[in-house]
């Protein structure tokens, strides 16, 4: 497993995803994985904590959004048949970013654990870090990828 230090990320385009479960996710690391986000609102009274309660930490799930094989959506779908998919993403902006490469997909309370860790060094180097959490899962290079980005507030 290799994880990554805190870095400030200044995203310039969005990263956009079909809203919705996919049938063709894998959630058990037995496969290759459709890359997913998932988009998260923190406890108002953990976000500004050096040591939140991991109980505790994580609000309401606000979206989750997959990403679609356009060549295979394309060869089975023509356009005036297809409903229009609603549309979420990765906004242009600001943030807190950390990532963990590994032979698996981790579990909620892995990447949990990594969202707490990129609290306290986000507070420790002076950051105001907002109270969305978006967590996003990709296969990569032959590796599963989870990577956290926190909002950062002016």
């Amino acid at each position: 497993m290799k994880k990554t230090s805190l870095v400030c990320l200044d995203l310039r385009t969005p990263i956009t995803y079909i809203e919705g479960l996919s049938q063709g996710r894998n959630t058990e690391g037995t496969g290759k994985i459709e890359e997913m986000l998932f988009c998260y609102e923190l406890n108002p009274l953990e976000i500004r904590k050096i040591d939140p309660d991991k109980e505790r930490f994580l609000g309401t799930q606000i979206f989750v959004g997959h990403k679609t094989n356009q060549e295979a959506h394309d060869s089975f779908c023509e356009l005036p048949l297809c409903e229009p998919k609603n549309e979420v993403s990765l906004p242009i902006g600001r943030y807190l970013f950390m990532q963990i490469r590994a032979d698996a997909v981790l579990n909620r309370e892995e990447w949990l654990d990594l969202a707490i860790e990129q609290q306290k060094d986000g507070l420790w180097e002076r950051h105001k870090p907002a109270n969305i959490l978006f967590v996003r899962f990709l296969h990569e290079d032959g590796a599963f990828v989870t990577q956290v980005f926190r909002p950062i507030t002016a």
